[in-house]
């Protein structure tokens, strides 16, 4: 069928950009030449290397939160047309940009610039797995997959990464040392705002399931009546 494609394929893409941008990461953290290890020894250049690793290892879990959210998305995707594909690829574009800003900023780690840089990188990353999550869930009108309060987690989810890094940019203006540790808030309040959802639609479930059960009493008092009548 035109402009519809399979998810499989699709899904596999994105896994297969997703393990490879994750694993040039490291490529970033370059190893140093025998001369330096001999003129500053190991403590000395593993000193230097320390804003690499940082970097590193930003990078590679903030992606790996992105990919555990492509996998959970999956999941209610009925099938990708032509706007959710270009999404995707949108989003794999970043993705894959992501080594270059890495090692940009981790190199030139006491600059402004390189880390704005970073910082517009992973905003469009989260943008567009935001636009995602809400193509998705328009597409599930009649609820099908997505209940209301998932779909709202859902989006709540996907906006955090991009407000917290746009956040950072701002922070750069105010206390650029603190600017650098901000992207924390993102692991923060994904937590908080997990175990509140958790509750709240553990309320749900028992509030659905009192009302089945008053249904079923209700229904069976009719039934145990009806031949008195």
């Amino acid at each position: 069928m035109i402009n519809r494609f399979p998810n499989d394929r699709v899904n596999n893409f994105s896994d297969a950009i997703f393990a490879i941008a994750i694993t040039l990461l490291v490529l970033e953290v370059k190893v140093p030449p025998t001369e330096d290890l001999q003129t500053v020894g190991t403590i000395g250049i593993l000193n230097r290397l320390i804003p690499s690793f940082i970097g590193l290892l930003i990078s590679f879990f903030v992606t790996a939160l992105y990919w555990r959210a492509h996998l959970t998305h999956a999941q209610f995707i009925k099938t990708y047309d032509n706007s959710l594909l270009w999404l995707t690829i949108w989003l794999l574009l970043f993705v894959v940009m992501l080594p270059f800003s890495t090692g940009f900023y981790s190199k030139n780690f006491n600059y402004n610039g390189p880390f704005i840089f970073y910082c517009v990188n992973m905003i469009l990353i989260g943008l567009f797995n935001y636009l995602i999550v809400r193509n998705i869930i328009k597409k599930d009108k009649d609820h099908e997959l997505i209940s209301p309060i998932m779909g709202k987690w859902f989006k709540f989810r996907a906006s955090i990464a991009p407000i917290i890094w746009l956040l950072s940019i701002g922070m750069v203006f105010i206390n650029p040392s603190l600017a650098r540790w901000t992207f924390f808030l993102i692991f923060l309040v994904l937590m908080i705002g997990d175990r509140r959802f958790k509750k709240k639609s553990k309320k749900l479930d028992e509030a659905r399931a009192r009302e089945l059960e008053l249904a079923k009493e209700a229904e069976l008092a009719t039934i145990v009546q009806s031949p008195r009548d």
